[in-house]
């Protein structure tokens, strides 16, 4: 909207307008302005969450989690509208809404927020709504859901590719892009021989795998005060670095990695999800006064699976979600052994947070190494981004 307005009033010569023209601004004062409405509505969402009696129930799988989670019962719960609500407000203002690339991410923020709403709705009014009543949607209609909008979204971004009516097989953003492979000839610039171009058919299994797949790994770190949203702050400002490195042709050709035109238009919504998952950090950190739920986790693991698809580093976002996928590996571990051995373990309780609590770790421990783990993956990542 305000770079609408620049363009519109760019005849009147107002100087301070044209600070809109430069991305890198666009995409900093997303995160500041996204970070202040968290901060400032914070209180009030709360209070008015709390008149609701959207609360959580503490409810666990585990008795001694069960014990120890009684005193966050009724700690309002659903706090991801302020995250989704900030992010979305910030976009609108400062994001250039012409670029496809931005309203398919729109998308993924809109979708996911609203299938989390409807979960984390069903769940916390199932008591007021008498005996019998849903505890929340199955979990193979959120995968419904999930997968679906990952097949959309993973075909227009495929289509982006399309050039008069045809698709171009050789188009580089179609390409798989590997850790230590280059994308261009140093010397020529010219595309690199030895590039693997993806199929539509499996482009789309690949994103709609790492769309959902980063949805619901976010979702199940959400588990202790402040975890998801701390690691989400790292992850974010690394994505954040991938869209304008890879929106960038000077850039993306000289650190030999896919040029995706448009692409940096999404460090704006990078930028806007740190900063709200800042500005939440706030009241979400310990003891926290507000749970994002699956409303803010759904779509916080969406955006960042949907950049990593279109900017074609899957492999690198998923080193820097390392925490996401431990998380979500632990479930399915514990999930597959159990069935597989009759009733026995490999942790205490998963999801893995839960066992390092368990094992005598406090929680403020567990939240903060896993932040320093989250912030050395990243450099990791992006140093991986260097060596070619």
């Amino acid at each position: 909207m305000l770079l609408w307005l620049a363009e519109k009033l760019s005849s009147n010569d107002i100087g301070i307008l044209n600070v809109m023209y430069q991305l890198q601004f666009r995409a900093l004062a997303a995160a500041g302005l996204s970070f202040m409405i968290v901060l400032l509505l914070g209180p009030r969402v709360i209070r008015w969450l709390v008149r609701q009696k959207i609360g959580d129930s503490g409810a666990t799988d585990a008795e001694v989690l069960r014990i120890h989670n009684q005193g966050k019962a009724n700690t309002p719960t659903m706090g991801g509208i302020l995250i989704i609500g900030s992010i979305l407000a910030s976009i609108a203002l400062l994001g250039d809404l012409s670029v496809s690339y931005l309203r398919y991410g729109i998308v993924v923020i809109i979708w996911l927020a609203v299938l989390g709403g409807i979960d984390d709705w069903l769940k916390l009014t199932a008591k007021s709504r008498g005996s019998g009543s849903r505890q929340g949607l199955y979990a193979w209609e959120k995968l419904i859901f999930q997968l679906g909008l990952g097949v959309i979204i993973s075909w227009f971004v495929y289509q982006q590719g399309v050039v008069q009516g045809a698709v171009n097989t050789d188009d580089v953003r179609h390409v798989l892009n590997l850790p230590f492979q280059r994308t261009y000839d140093p010397a020529t610039r010219e595309l690199s021989d030895s590039l693997w171009f993806l199929s539509m058919p499996v482009f789309i299994v690949i994103g709609t795998l790492i769309i959902s797949g980063m949805s619901n790994a976010v979702n199940i770190t959400d588990g202790m005060d402040g975890l998801a949203a701390g690691v989400s702050i790292a992850v974010s400002v690394g994505a954040f670095v991938l869209a304008t490195i890879a929106g960038d042709q000077g850039w993306a050709q000289k650190l030999l990695v896919p040029y995706v035109g448009n692409a940096d238009e999404l460090s704006v919504v990078c930028g806007a999800t740190a900063g709200a998952c800042l500005g939440f950090l706030w009241w979400n950190c310990s003891p926290a006064r507000v749970f994002m739920g699956d409303t803010g986790a759904l779509s916080l693991g969406g955006i960042i699976g949907y950049v990593a698809v279109v900017t074609r580093q899957e492999v690198v976002i998923l080193l820097m979600s390392g925490v996401f996928l431990a998380e979500i590996g632990s479930v399915m571990l514990q999930v597959g052994y159990f069935k597989a051995t009759g009733g026995k373990r490999i942790f205490k309780v998963a999801p893995y947070h839960h066992h390092l609590h368990l094992s005598g770790w406090p929680e403020q421990q567990v939240v903060a190494r896993m932040w320093i783990v989250s912030v050395i993956l990243v450099v990791l990542a992006l140093a991986l981004v260097k060596v070619r």
